[in-house]
C-alpha cells in the first residue's frame, strides 16, 4: 500500500519507507508528494538501531504513539547469521502499543518448488532464506498475535473465498500487537500532533 492509500484510511497518518537500494531510494524520493507526512530513508534492516535513530525517522515518527511496522516480504532476505530475530526484537522494543504486520516465504509446502524458487536468489544481492512456521513464529515473540494467527497468506482474513488448495502459496503472514513501555523517546518537540491516526513505518 502507498502512503496515499494509508492517508485515505487514516487522515493525518505519517509514513516512513526504509530501503537499502539507492536506485529505489532515488525513484521513491521523486514520487513523494512533499506534504511532509512521508519520508524515504536509505538504510538496511540489518541495522535497526540506525533506522530508529535516523533523523528523518525521529522527526516524522512519534515513538510515544502507536506505530504500524510493516515487514512485508523482507525478513526472508535476512540470513540466520544476521540474526533476524534480534532485528525484530530491537524494532519491537521501540514500539509501544503498536502493530507488526509481516509476511515470510516458507518451504513447508511443495518443498522442491520452494527450494527452486529460493535458488533464483542465490546469486542475487540478497539470498532468500526459507523458514518453517515455527521459525517464523519466533519473530512474533513479545507480541500478541491477532486471529487467525500466523497462517498462509490467502487464509488471513480473506475478502473472498480462500483457494481450495493453499499448498501453492509459499508464504505465511500475521498481524500482531505490542503493548510495552517505549524505549525510544521522541526526538524534539516539533514533529507535529498525530491525533488518533497511528504512524506507519514501512
Amino acid at each position: 500500500m502507498t502512503s496515499d492509500g494509508f492517508a485515505a484510511i487514516a487522515p493525518g497518518v505519517r509514513v516512513a519507507y526504509v530501503d537499502n537500494d539507492p536506485i529505489v531510494h532515488v525513484h521513491a524520493s521523486a514520487l513523494l508528494t512533499g506534504s511532509g507526512a512521508t519520508a524515504i530513508v536509505l538504510a538496511a534492516l540489518h541495522e535497526p538501531g540506525t533506522i530508529l535513530a535516523h533523523p528523518q525517522i525521529t522527526e516524522l515518527i512519534d515513538f510515544g504513539e502507536p506505530v504500524g511496522l510493516l515487514l512485508v516480504a523482507v525478513l526472508h532476505f535476512v540470513t540466520d547469521r544476521e540474526n533476524p530475530a534480534a532485528i525484530v526484537a530491537t524494532l519491537r522494543d521501540a514500539l509501544p502499543g503498536s502493530y507488526l504486520a509481516l509476511s515470510h516465504a516458507t518451504g513447508d509446502f511443495r518443498t522442491h518448488k520452494a527450494a527452486t524458487a529460493a535458488a533464483v536468489y542465490d546469486h542475487a544481492t540478497s539470498a532468500l532464506t526459507l523458514r518453517s512456521h515455527a521459525q517464523i513464529a519466533r519473530f512474533l515473540d513479545g507480541f500478541d498475535t491477532l486471529d487467525p494467527g500466523l497462517v498462509q497468506l490467502p487464509l488471513w482474513r480473506p475478502d473472498a473465498k480462500p483457494p481450495r488448495d493453499a499448498s501453492a502459496v509459499l508464504g505465511y503472514g500475521a498481524v500482531a500487537r505490542k503493548t510495552a513501555t517505549p524505549t525510544i523517546p521522541r526526538n524534539g518537540e516539533n514533529a507535529g500532533e498525530l491525533g488518533h491516526a497511528p504512524d506507519q513505518v514501512a
